[in-house]
């Protein structure tokens, strides 16, 4: 669809900113108004979706590249051994990462494990795939010095957080985490111990962003619960199987991890310096300065016990708000059994939002940012509790699919137990469209063959990987190949795209906050570390413009501080940004 651009080609249409002065049952002063608050969208409805999947049209469209893209993955979690162990529910993510620096992003999809022995586990290697231009994939793990099998997996996160100009890939799994640092010549050299990333507990997910302001990026670890060969308690299944396998509330919580970087490429743990709370099973993680006071706070999604909310008071400490701010809790006032997490501003008000996916007979949350850590649970009169209670959701992203200027929702889905008996064992993904923030209705059914069918869905990353304009996905089965879906909405608008380059902040500027401008609206988008589900998507932030031609102004606030405005930036390009080095 559209117009393919290589990144090589970008030279004519980029506008470059140089600085200047100036699971399952059973620190800084706050942003002025002008950057961080933008118009608010016409009201709030109550209006709720009258059908699981709407009848109404709808123009968004994914088309499956994945075979003609040379993708070739399956994430295999070792169940053919019998085993029934929790261990293999959770299943892997992917990492968009452009390795070779070549200026298009690459893919990362973890490999999952196998039961090697009566109480060993061995891991399978991830898979690398070089992105050759405009969406055709090569495979490159061998040659980067990645297909060593280590740990049974799950997550794949990216960032620089050596900041040499290079990303690098931390996987997350049973065992204990692997940290590839990024060579800078198509290699990479695994550095976790040396590092001092030294955590051996079972890890799903983890998160980038620098937590203490000192211009390095730290590293929150989530864990999950204590399952091993010696705490593998037998539960029975339902007729006529014998066995199932068990739920999380079999066992106890296992601590998150907090590193901090001491800027030289190792860290320490900080865990208890940040006031880290013990009680979670951590499945999903997102950082972002969710209260717009300059520093990043954590948001925490855990497995039937209460998810985390923690503000950042400074210099690394972490204060636990997540009763008080209203998303700890469903709108029943219960845990929910929370995987996937997102944010994004539904409305457009100009206050992040936070978006998590839960388990069956829950609803997908969405928590409308209020102000001051505030949320309200809103998914009921925005349509979100008409798809019903029959999903297992995990990996998801929120973006605008059809560039009408509001962001949309993309969720996959796939149960966790073998016999399920109130949902399918594979599930459709649910792709909900944003109706101008007054409603969201589900249009899977006409968006696109893979869509309407059921599949193992894990995590999930975005990126514009064919490189005409729009964001595509990459989504990790389990057991079941991965796929490359091509959004091929039909255009109708402009868009832009913006990559942020950190001097005094972090190379990778997590928690910086960007707003544009045009003629009719004013959107605000926020580079975040973590999200989804043991994923990670583009660092490219990304706008559709609906009915606007023009970008007036886009106004950056920067993690240090530093606050930047472009005027009249090229539309339908990447505007590549760099950090001015003084006020």
């Amino acid at each position: 669809m559209g117009f393919p651009l290589r990144w090589s080609m970008l030279a004519a249409t980029v506008a470059l900113a140089i600085p200047t002065l100036g699971c399952h049952r059973s620190g800084g002063a706050p942003a002025p108004a002008s950057l961080l608050r933008a118009d608010k969208a016409e009201g709030q409805s109550t209006n709720t979706a009258t059908s699981v999947a709407s009848s109404e049209a709808t123009s968004i469209r994914f088309v499956e590249r994945t075979s003609g893209a040379g993708i070739e993955w399956t994430y295999r979690n070792g169940e053919e051994a019998g085993r029934f162990a929790i261990l293999e529910s959770l299943g892997g993510g992917v990492g968009v990462i452009d390795f070779d620096g070549d200026g298009w992003e690459d893919l990362y999809f973890t490999g999952g494990g196998r039961f090697s022995g009566e109480r060993e586990l061995a891991g399978w290697p991830g898979g690398l795939f070089r992105n050759g231009g405009e969406g055709t994939f090569q495979v490159a793990t061998e040659p980067a010095g990645l297909n060593q099998p280590g740990y049974y997996s799950h997550g794949a996160t990216v960032a620089d957080y050596d900041q040499d100009g290079f990303s690098d890939l931390l996987v997350t799994g049973y065992g204990g985490l692997q940290l590839w640092r990024n060579q800078g010549d198509g290699t990479f050299r695994e550095t976790a111990q040396a590092a001092g990333l030294t955590d051996n507990s079972w890890s799903s997910s983890a998160a980038w962003g620098d937590l203490n302001g000192d211009g390095a990026l730290d590293l929150y670890v989530t864990h999950y619960v204590n399952w091993s060969f010696e705490n593998d308690p037998f539960c029975a299944a339902p007729a006529p199987h014998e066995r199932e396998v068990c739920p999380p509330r079999t066992f106890e919580p296992l601590p998150d991890t907090l590193y901090f970087s001491r800027g030289d490429g190792t860290f320490w743990d900080g865990s208890r310096h940040a006031g880290l709370l013990s009680t979670g099973k951590g499945l999903g993680v997102v950082l972002c300065d969710l209260d717009l006071d300059g520093d990043l706070d954590v948001y925490v999604t855990n497995d039937t016990v209460e998810n985390f909310l923690y503000e950042n008071t400074g210099d690394g400490k972490l204060a636990d708000v997540s009763l008080l701010s209203g998303t700890a809790l469903s709108d029943r006032g219960t845990p929910d059994g929370s995987m996937g997490v997102d944010l994004f501003d539904f409305n457009r008000d100009g206050l992040p939002d936070l978006w998590i996916v839960n388990y069956e007979r829950e609803s997908c949350a969405l928590y409308q940012n209020a102000g001051k850590l505030l949320f309200r649970h809103v998914s009921q009169p925005l349509g979100i509790t008409a798809v019903g209670g029959m999903y297992v959701g995990w990996g998801t992203a929120c973006f605008d699919m059809d560039l009408d200027a509001d962001e949309d929702i993309f969720v996959s889905n796939g149960h966790v137990i073998r016999y399920p008996t109130n949902a399918p064992l594979r599930q459709r993904p649910l792709v909900f469209e944003n109706e101008g923030g007054k409603r969201f209705r589900n249009v899977a059914e006409q968006a696109g063959e893979y869509t309407r069918a059921p599949h193992m869905g894990r995590g999930i990353a975005l990126s514009d990987f064919d490189g005409d304009g729009d964001l595509d996905l990459a989504i990790s089965h389990t057991n079941e190949p991965a796929t490359l879906l091509a959004n091929e909405t039909p255009r109708t608008g402009h868009w832009l795209a913006v990559r942020l380059i950190g001097t005094r902040s972090a190379r990778d500027p997590i928690g910086a906050v960007v707003r544009v401008v045009t003629a009719n609206s004013s959107q605000v988008r926020h580079l975040r570390g973590g999200g989804s589900y043991a994923s990670t998507s583009t660092r490219l932030l990304h706008w559709g413009l609906g009915a606007d031609s023009a970008v007036d102004r886009v106004e950056i606030r920067w993690p240090s501080g530093v606050r930047q405005t472009i005027v009249g930036p090229a539309v339908d390009a990447v505007l590549h940004v760099i950090e001015p080095i003084n006020d």
